[in-house]
């Protein structure tokens, strides 16, 4: 029961959607812009810089204060930071008042690495900025931290393996919300950095 009420807890918070509401008050719905998803990268495309990292911040807080609480309301529950954390990634993906389209789980789940390892976020962060500036596509940093910080926690961390298990499952699904990504990357239309930045984009 303790591992439903902080899944139920994470979700809640998860569904918490900034990119939408921010884009409502502009006068248009950001899941039909763009690259159609209610996250950072999308607002950062349809919105400008400034909303971009506002939403980003948003995103990332969410999922790290929904597995801070978890911790702190279920001390003795093993793993019940990674639950609430996984579980508002997934309501961030998937929520469910807005007929379960979302955004894509990239900022939520960099906020989850901060709630169960502030190190590797500190230098995650760092590597997808470079990599980021240097490859023009943050869909490659994206890529980069879903695989390396399950790794990180199972062989570095030996954070135990049903934590293991629950990250997992945010990485693979974030990993399939991306494929269009990489399809786009491949055929060169995916949207970069630097286009993104430019107004012609906006909405």
């Amino acid at each position: 029961m303790s591992y439903i009420l902080a899944a139920l807890l994470g979700y809640a918070l998860g569904c918490l959607s900034p990119a939408y509401l921010l884009a409502r008050r502009k006068g248009f719905d950001i899941r039909s812009t763009g690259s159609q998803n209610a996250g950072a990268s999308n607002a950062f495309i349809t919105m400008g810089a400034k909303s971009g990292v506002a939403v980003g911040l948003c995103d990332m807080a969410k999922s790290c204060a929904a597995a801070l609480l978890a911790a702190l309301l279920f001390p003795t529950l093993p793993g019940a930071a990674a639950v609430a954390g996984t579980a508002a990634v997934l309501g961030h993906i998937f929520p469910f008042y807005l007929k379960f389209r979302g955004g894509k789980g990239f900022a939520p789940f960099l906020g989850l690495t901060l709630a169960l390892d502030w190190r590797f976020f500190l230098g995650i962060l760092a590597a997808v900025l470079i990599i980021t500036l240097v490859t023009d596509y943050i869909v490659i940093g994206t890529f980069t931290t879903i695989v390396s910080f399950p790794t990180y926690l199972g062989v570095f961390a030996r954070a135990g393996w049903m934590v293991v298990c629950v990250v997992c499952v945010a990485s693979v699904v974030i990993f399939a919300k991306h494929f269009v990504n990489i399809k786009r990357l491949l055929t060169g239309q995916e949207i970069g950095l630097r286009r993104a930045m430019s107004k012609k984009d906006r909405v």
